[in-house]
């Protein structure tokens, strides 16, 4: 598990789960040490550790998006605590539902469907001990994508609208290039090029590199298109 550097009001683990390394996001408020689990794709008993050894009680589930990676783990991480499930957007509530057929074709047969305790939508807020998130639907990727925003720590989980030095795939089910891509850049540029950000899988990155470097949504390259 990686730590992330951030502002006073939160702190972050990366865990990367699952055969496909999705980057699960534990993060949690500083003051009251409670914690919310971004992603449970699976390894929860893992990821319970994680908490324990943090000394961090978990107060939410958030999700992302609704593919197998990300949320395959989270009706067992729900059962084993009892905490309540937030996102994505209702538009991924397919995905969701197929979640235990896709574990079984993909070799997670641990992964299970559930029912969130409440959906998101554009501007929704969460909050987390005395801290809160913003919520912003990013659409492309899967119709039903969210990411979380922390503005005071200038700190976000993206899933897999966004990568370093590239962007989600479109070719699923429901995908859409063209609002993937405005997705990124109406919602993601205008936070800020300060601002930090956890992918779906791989490094960590901020919206400035990747708008002076990315090759498929720098600004020079959207420029020529």
């Amino acid at each position: 598990m990686n730590a992330v550097s951030t502002q006073p009001a939160i702190r972050a683990l990366i865990a990367p789960v699952t055969p496909l390394q999705q980057n699960c996001t534990i993060v949690w408020c500083a003051k009251t040490s409670k914690a919310a689990i971004i992603d449970p794709g699976g390894e929860v008993p893992r990821l319970l550790q994680a908490l324990k050894d943090q000394n961090l009680t978990l107060e939410k589930i958030w999700i992302t998006h609704g593919h197998l990676d990300h949320a395959g783990g989270t009706a067992a991480l729900q059962e084993a605590t009892g905490v309540p499930i937030e996102g994505p957007h209702p538009d991924d509530a397919f995905w969701i539902d197929d979640i235990t057929a896709s574990g079984a074709k993909w070799g997670m047969p641990d992964a299970r469907s559930f029912t969130p305790d409440r959906w998101l939508q554009d501007g929704d807020r969460v909050t987390l001990g005395e801290t809160e998130f913003e919520v912003y639907h990013c659409p492309g990727h899967t119709p039903g994508h969210v990411i979380f925003f922390h503005r005071q720590a200038r700190f976000a989980q993206v899933g897999d609208v966004l990568f370093q030095g590239s962007i989600g795939r479109t070719d699923f089910p429901r995908g859409n290039h063209a609002d993937l891509i405005s997705s990124i850049t109406t919602r993601l540029w205008p936070l800020g090029d300060d601002v930090r950000f956890v992918p779906g899988h791989g490094p960590m990155s901020s919206f400035g590199q990747e708008r002076r470097t990315n090759p498929f949504v720098a600004d020079s390259v959207l420029a020529e298109s």
